[in-house]
């Protein structure tokens, strides 16, 4: 779809979308930003620089290093000192925990920590779900802080218990919560079970068991060796970070040494070189922890009886299995320059390291002399030319091999390639500063409708004088929505044609651009991933929204999200890329803002619905909209009460609409709650809340 708007009668302000910046100690420039390009042949490698007491060493410059690549030196073109400090979340005074924003900005550039979390569920017992999950979310509540990204990734593929990359710590930890040990049965249970199956009956071998145990620890070994070389290769393309894969697994129990009793240990080989060779590339380091802490290897002989008194399986096999399941972790930490976390119930020290190594750090980027994509290993050495000090690196790196992969296309068809580009990192992409609202809805069977609003700053805009007198922009937009398994279910690309008039384009220069949208998706959790392109300056920006679209359907009563406007966010220049979108013209001023921050003064409209699934009963349904001050202190409160006889017998929704005045409103941070109650019966209340500042 091509829509051309000319903004000749619109009425027009400013936006405010300014979130906080992230602050660097004092003292300390801020870290690099973390970008995001796939380049061919280039080389990444991050650096920790210790004293003799162990202390990293800061202030150092690209002249103080030295990289050789097979006794080769290298030419190093980039350079970063990374120093991050750990944010922590900051909720209201009132609240336990911090409320997860409901809109999304590129605002401020990426400048944490990137970690990936693996549930190894293929290579964890049933009965020790519990302490992966405990181990995982002792990481992520503790060593994760609010500047970084955090993904949550299993083995087994179910993408109900995965997580994209978020900022979200709760996000994170529900999909940790979801986990599930599938790991196989131990191999001496299996050689048990075909020496009871073999009693009795002279000359009897028996192997069903074993054989059928072998092809299982084979394929869970492939599935999570593949998994993690896939989870390397996607987080390559990114740019001035460690990549830290924190691996919770009990370790792949299959003996690659052993090809003549292992059948297919050439095949996991294979695989696990495949992996080395992806981190390597990547400049991902794998962290593996073992979550059973101190182990002897015996806890799986508890539900044996007993073993045969002729010695042929004993305990010495279930040993072996630990050794070699241990030393896979092992293995993978040091072949990526990560850490192996094994036989401590105390985390804390290992996670601490995690973060230390992935908080302070240096990166050192070139190109090697020798560009063969011959697959074969590269030896490179990192030094510093100041004595006394200690340089902790990844050994090398396994060159590429073959024809470079083509990129798999993103976005709607006709996205430019520069906007594909942006719309594929796993960050969000700086430049164009975007920021989104998407407000769930009940729509059509089965789906939800989503309501968007996009704001593009246009500060940075880049406009042409043609001879009409008027200023033209055409601005490139595309999105779409993908669920858990990665399929699309919604998207659009739109050319706004802008045709601004000076006196539109003088307030357009100092504000921002808003576009509505509506998309139609089933109840679900998706990754909403937005770009943006400036037509003639060609930047372009992404970001990526967590969309939550629940099932209004289940539930006494459930409730929509909360879409705000205000007064001066009615300013802003608005068209609709899809000319049904119309849904608040009878209930707000104007379009819903992505704007979370508003001056003294203003006057906030609010809309939401309240959806009624109790049934023919006669009731009643009390909503309530509150403002609340830090300390939790009601600023301002309302409410509406509306009867089931509206609805006719029949399941529906009331719509909610609040005005709410910010004259005498001090400064500070503020949360909207809205409250829906019925006030028959013991169902419970449903509630949303958003926080937003007053300046």
């Amino acid at each position: 779809m091509r829509t051309t708007i000319s903004f000749v009668l619109l009425t027009c302000g400013f936006l405010s979308v300014t979130p906080l910046a992230q602050q660097p100690p004092a003292g300390q420039p801020p870290s690099p930003p973390l970008t995001f390009k796939v380049e061919v042949n280039y080389v990444e490698i991050d650096a920790v620089v210790t004293d003799e007491q162990g202390n990293f060493v800061r202030n150092l410059t690209k002249d103080d290093f030295q990289v050789v690549e097979d006794g080769q030196p290298q030419t190093v073109s980039a350079f970063a000192s990374v120093d991050i400090p750990i944010e922590r979340a900051d909720p209201p005074l009132f609240a336990k925990n911090a409320i997860p924003p409901d809109i999304a900005t590129n605002r401020t550039p990426f400048q944490g920590r990137v970690f990936v979390i693996v549930i190894d569920d293929l290579h964890i017992n049933f009965a020790r779900t519990s302490r992966v999950r405990a181990a995982a979310r002792q990481f992520i509540e503790r060593y994760v802080g609010t500047n970084d990204l955090v993904a949550v990734v299993n083995t087994r593929g179910r993408s109900d218990a995965m997580q994209d990359f978020t900022s979200n710590r709760q996000l994170a930890l529900k999909a940790v919560d979801r986990a599930m040990g599938q790991g196989a049965e131990s191999s001496t249970k299996a050689a048990l079970q075909d020496y009871s199956l073999n009693q009795g009956t002279p000359g009897a071998d028996s192997r069903i068991n074993r054989d059928f145990n072998e092809l299982e620890r084979y394929t869970n070994a492939r599935n999570s060796l593949d998994t993690l070389r896939s989870l390397s290769e996607f987080v390559s393309g990114m740019r001035g970070r460690r990549k830290a894969i924190v691996l919770f697994s009990e370790g792949i129990n299959y003996d690659v040494g052993n090809t003549i009793q292992n059948r297919y240990a050439t095949d996991v080989q294979a695989a696990m070189n495949n992996l080395f060779a992806a981190a390597t590339r990547a400049n991902a380091n794998i962290y593996a922890v073992d979550p059973r802490g101190v182990t002897s290897g015996m806890e799986d002989s508890i539900d044996i009886g007993s073993f045969p008194t002729d010695n042929s399986i004993s305990l010495t096999e279930m040993q072996n299995e630990l050794r070699i399941s241990q030393d896979s972790l092992r293995v993978m930490a040091n072949e990526t320059g990560g850490l192996a976390v094994l036989n401590a119930n105390d985390f804390r020290t290992g996670f601490s390291r995690i973060l230390d190594e992935n908080s302070s750090y240096y990166v050192l980027g070139y190109y090697p002399a020798n560009d063969k994509r011959d697959g074969r290993f590269r030896n490179v050495q990192v030094r510093v030319t100041k004595p006394g000090l200690r340089v902790r690196a990844r050994r090398g790196y396994y060159a590429s091999k073959g024809k470079p992969d083509k990129p798999k296309p993103i976005g709607r068809e006709g996205t430019t390639a520069e906007l594909r580009d942006a719309l594929g990192s796993p960050i969000p992409v700086s430049g164009l500063t975007l920021a989104a609202a998407a407000v769930p809805f009940r729509g059509a069977s089965p789906n939800d409708a989503i309501a968007l609003s996009l704001e593009i700053d246009g500060t940075h805009l880049k406009f042409d004088k043609k001879e009409d007198g008027l200023l033209h922009n055409d601005i490139e937009i595309s999105l779409f929505a993908s669920d858990t398994a990665g399929k699309i279910k919604d998207g659009a690309r739109d050319v706004l044609a802008l045709k601004l008039r000076p006196q539109t384009y003088e307030i357009v220069s100092k504000s921002a651009i808003r576009v509505v949208r509506r998309l139609q998706v089933p109840p679900g959790k998706y990754s909403l991933r937005i770009g943006a392109r400036d037509g003639n300056g060609g930047t372009v920006g992404s970001l990526i929204y967590e969309l939550d679209a629940p099932d209004f359907s289940k539930g006494p009563l459930t409730l929509s999200g909360i879409a705000i406007t205000s007064a001066s966010a009615s300013r802003i220049p608005t068209t609709n890329a899809d000319p049904n979108v119309n849904e608040f013209k009878d209930v707000l001023p104007s379009a819903p803002t992505a704007s979370r921050e508003f001056p003294q003064g203003d006057t906030l409209a609010i809309f939401s619905e309240v959806y009624d699934n109790l049934g023919k009963a006669p009731h009643r349904v009390l909503m309530t909209a509150t403002v609340l001050t830090d300390e939790g202190k009601t600023a301002f409160t309302t409410s509406d009460e509306r009867r089931s006889e509206e609805l006719q017998g029949a399941s529906g929704g009331y719509g909610y609409a609040v005005q709410i005045p910010l004259a005498g409103v001090a400064p500070g941070r503020y949360v909207l709650r809205v409250d829906a109650k019925a006030t028959t019966g013991n169902e419970p209340a449903v509630r949303r809340e958003v926080e937003f500042r007053v300046k």
